[in-house]
């Protein structure tokens, strides 16, 4: 299997992650968002959306978009819940971080980290709705240890790979005393050292 990825891509690491929790073999192929290496006739062939992460299978079949990737690495795994509701929750907590977290975290870490803008250059909405997925995530780890249930699942991973670094976006997370603690455990079930 070869993953093509950006290593600075919370979306890539995910798919890096479970591949090494589950010691899944695979060769990592390093692209540059930034050069354009998405966007050649040779990549748009594998994934015409021209994004990374894309994955080609042993077999020459090619699979894109972060989560449909882990999900389908991790089937059989005790990172999808066996119990079909909680295996449903955890596939909320996948949308949601697409279309109500990383937009917001990801973006303003992106144009902080990479563009070299000022936080008083953000957009004051994209903090807001950043602000306000970290204030979900809050709330709902305050009465649970994980996101879907009492065991680490594929909505921790997925979720954690723009939480641990949402500093660097200019999101205070001290404020957010069960989303560290969840970091810290998420950070250590899958052998990371910790986001500076």
């Amino acid at each position: 299997m070869q993953i093509y990825g950006d290593i600075n891509s919370g979306n890539c690491l995910k798919v890096k992650w479970v591949c090494d929790k589950l010691a899944l073999t695979y060769d990592w192929i390093d692209i540059d968002t930034r050069k354009g290496e998405t966007r050649t006739p040779q990549f748009l062939k594998m994934n015409g959306a021209g994004q990374v992460p894309t994955v080609e299978l042993d077999d020459g079949r090619t699979l894109a978009q972060s989560n449909a990737i882990i999900r389908y690495l991790a089937r059989g795994s005790t990172l999808i819940p066996h119990d079909a509701f909680t295996a449903a929750k955890m596939d909320e907590w996948l949308f949601w971080e697409q279309y109500s977290h990383e937009p917001y975290i990801a973006v303003c870490r992106f144009q902080l980290v990479y563009l070299g803008k000022d936080v008083s250059e953000l957009d004051p909405e994209k903090v807001k709705r950043g602000y306000a997925a970290l204030d979900r995530m809050e709330q709902h780890l305050a009465a649970s240890r994980f996101l879907a249930g009492d065991l680490i699942s594929l909505a921790d991973v997925s979720l954690l790979a723009y939480t641990r670094v949402a500093h660097e976006g200019g999101f205070d997370l001290g404020r957010y005393a069960d989303v560290r603690r969840w970091i810290g455990e998420a950070e250590a079930y899958l052998g990371l050292a910790p986001a500076r």
